[in-house]
């Protein structure tokens, strides 16, 4: 059948994947509004380490436009590292305990209405029945303020001890985390807070852009958040790659993409789990990628697996399941899996067509792990459990049918949203140094 398919024709199929299966055009219907004064805002902020416990990490230091919106590590370092993507090392002065437990997502349409549940595991989503409207984690009053979810998410990188927070004794956001004390005058985010809203050209953009805020002392870390979220929104908004002039119907595809994108809404399987407008169906799959590192639980815990989806519903269908990730700007968000295992995007694909099979040859060597004294095998010993979590069928391609699918995901690449539209500050108000690896300059 290969074969056949094969011969036919690549325009027929591609007429015929488009006639069937391929959705609308994305419009701006589809995106929450932006203010752009409130972007530009946001953009400062996102790129200033002001944010973090010991001042030395970014939201941008893991979510760089330069790494395609992560940071091209496997597992990252935040605190407790220095440099930027695969040249970010341990600082010797300030170890990290270990790597960030799992791969940095990329930031691409997070704006977008569709995207109503966030994380790897989805433990933050949209539900109108909660108070705030959103299931998290956290208590009930704490997602009071947030404008958004994609708001609401940042709450968590600067809490945690290895992405912003720092260790436990080493500031004092930290030391607020470490005594429970998060909301509230002396919370960790009130700190934060105080922090930006000391800096007078902080303090002014906030009395711009927002209405409620008349003094720096109204600024709250919702505002902050909702500043950053805007900005992510309106700086990664992703419509323009050469797959949305195919939806609208304004241009085709070459070879051998054309016949890559036929395969992919059809003989491959892909559109199956990676549907929609965004390429995803926004729900959790347990596709056997292999797991690395220290794995994510409660600190406290003996933990070397990443058990994703369940340690959220308990549901044991749930096991070794994750969230389906938008295919958008695929080609630039290098290394794959939720634990980042596979760097090499080719490899990542045939491993997808028979994860069983993947996982028993798997090699540590294919991920993208700066030197650190620890074990970076962690869960790798539960292959058996993860291949058996694993529920589709496995699909047989060519070399020549898998260079095609690879084609057709450089189809997604979209060049604005790659650069960025307002791009990386030279400067940010706290005078601290901007992340800006070599290659932006």
């Amino acid at each position: 059948m290969k074969q056949l398919i094969l011969c036919v024709p690549a325009a027929l199929l591609a007429g015929a994947a488009v006639a069937q299966d391929l959705p609308a055009p994305l419009t701006d219907d589809d995106f929450a509004p932006v203010r752009v004064e409130e972007a530009r805002l946001g953009q400062l902020l996102f790129y200033d380490p002001v944010l973090s416990g010991n001042r030395n990490v970014a939201c941008a230091t893991c979510h760089h436009p330069a790494f395609g919106t992560s940071d091209g590590l496997s597992l990252g370092m935040g605190d407790g590292g220095r440099g930027l993507g695969p040249a970010r090392v341990a600082d010797v002065d300030n170890l990290p305990e270990q790597r960030i437990p799992r791969n940095a997502p990329a930031l691409f349409n997070l704006g977008a209405y569709e995207f109503t549940v966030l994380f790897h595991d989805g433990r933050i989503e949209v539900d109108p029945d909660r108070p705030g409207g959103l299931r998290t984690p956290l208590d009930a009053d704490m997602v009071e303020g947030f404008a958004s979810l994609l708001s609401a998410q940042t709450m968590f990188p600067v809490l945690s001890a290895d992405e912003m927070a720092g260790q436990y004794s080493e500031n004092d956001v930290s030391q607020a985390v470490r005594r429970g004390i998060i909301t509230g005058p002396g919370g960790a985010w009130d700190i934060i807070a105080r922090r930006v809203a000391d800096i007078p050209a902080y303090a002014d953009e906030f009395v711009t852009v927002y209405d409620h805020i008349d003094s720096p002392g109204d600024i709250a870390f919702t505002d902050i958040s909702n500043a950053v979220a805007t900005f992510m929104a309106f700086e990664w908004r992703s419509d323009g790659a050469p797959f949305d002039a195919v939806l609208r119907g304004d241009a085709t595809l070459p070879e051998p993409a054309a016949t890559g994108m036929a395969l992919f809404y059809g003989e491959a399987g892909c559109a199956a789990c990676h549907s929609g407008p965004f390429l995803t169906d926004h729900d959790f799959h347990a596709m056997g990628a292999p797991q690395i590192g220290p794995g994510k639980a409660a600190r406290f815990e003996n933990h070397v697996r990443d058990e994703g989806r369940y340690r959220v519903t308990g549901d044991l269908a749930d096991l070794y399941a994750f969230r389906t990730p938008s295919l958008r700007n695929v080609a630039l968000t290098a290394p794959y899996g939720h634990a980042g295992a596979q760097s090499d995007l080719r490899d990542f694909l045939v491993a997808h067509l028979d994860p069983v099979a993947a996982l028993q040859r798997y090699d540590l060597a294919a991920a993208t792990l700066p030197a650190l004294d620890v074990d970076d095998a962690g869960g790798m010993g539960d292959a058996t459990a993860i291949a058996a979590a694993v529920k589709i069928a496995p699909v047989a391609m060519s070399d020549t049918q898998v260079t095609a699918l690879l084609a057709f995901l450089d189809a997604l690449t979209d060049p604005a949203a790659r650069a960025g539209r307002l791009g990386v500050p030279e400067t940010v108000p706290s005078g601290l140094p901007v992340d800006r690896p070599a290659i932006l300059d």
